[in-house]
């Protein structure tokens, strides 16, 4: 009998114990940034000794970071990528990178792909802009819902019930003047999102960034990701933005095809035949 066997008294094997105190730290820090060894000691239960020495493993293995000049620790990017081989849709990245890309040589500002995760979403993919004053952002970073464009065409376009079921979940803290803080008013805004069919981050989110956004659709023709170009407001023209709608609309149509979509949600209906 191997050694990772359960003994007679039913306990289990010391392998299987240390994995599920690997993954309870792994848990512990995806749900806060930054963490210490004594807070994480004391939210799970275990010796600081024990904690230190799987950190420092995952440490390692490239897993886990720690914070500069601090005994704080945080999940790696090597973490999110491990993560994200395990989208729903692992083809969405490849098929998005390139117009977003496009997207950014057009206009120079940056561009970002999200997805829904819990009640908020997660950027998958960013193209940086090329001018040194843009938005701050990283593949892995969590944005709220309320007040971001992305989170906006989200839900937007998603089914009445399951928006509600997301919304439960969903915290409306203001961040800035002008973020929606209240059910009823971004409900009505998730009302005007669609009628107009691109969303939009009004100086919500972060002061003096504006950006516009458009959902990307699956097979079923339902909103799995969603696409938004970030403008410093010195440099948003609103002239110009039907024209930076129109170039989305189009990235979005050619992606949302490649994944299946066989009716794009944003495309006019065709008009009724005679009789």
């Amino acid at each position: 009998m191997d050694d990772d066997s359960v003994d007679s008294g039913g306990k289990q094997p010391e392998s299987v114990a240390a994995v599920l105190k690997v993954f309870a730290i792994l848990q512990a820090l995806s749900e806060r940034s930054e963490t210490g060894i004594s807070e994480l000691s004391v939210r799970l239960a275990m010796p600081k000794a024990t904690v230190y020495r799987f950190l420092q493993t995952m440490m390692t293995l490239g897993y886990v970071r720690q914070q500069a000049d601090s005994e704080r620790y945080g999940l790696s990017m090597k973490a999110f990528e491990l993560g994200a081989k395990a989208l729903q849709y692992p083809d969405l990245v490849d098929l998005a990178k390139h117009h977003m890309q496009m997207l950014a040589d057009k206009t120079g500002e940056t561009v970002h792909l999200g997805t829904l995760i819990d009640s908020e979403i997660i950027y998958v993919h960013k193209i940086d802009s090329r001018h040194t004053l843009g938005m701050y952002s990283k593949v892995g970073r969590r944005a709220p819902l309320h007040c971001t464009a992305i989170g906006k065409v989200l839900l937007a376009w998603e089914h009445p019930e399951r928006r509600e079921r997301i919304l439960d979940g969903a915290e409306f803290k203001r961040f800035r003047d002008k973020t929606i803080v209240e059910r009823g008013p971004y409900l009505a805004e998730l009302e005007r999102v669609r009628a107009q069919g691109f969303g939009e981050d009004r100086e919500e989110f972060d002061d003096h960034i504006r950006c516009l956004g458009i959902p990307i659709f699956d097979r079923l023709n339902q909103p799995i990701a969603g696409m938004s170009i970030s403008f410093p407001t010195f440099r948003y023209d609103e002239e110009k933005a039907p024209e930076i709608i129109a170039m989305l609309t189009t990235a979005s149509r050619d992606i949302s095809t490649r994944l299946g979509c066989t009716k794009f949600p944003l495309d006019p209906p065709a008009p009724a035949g005679r009789g």
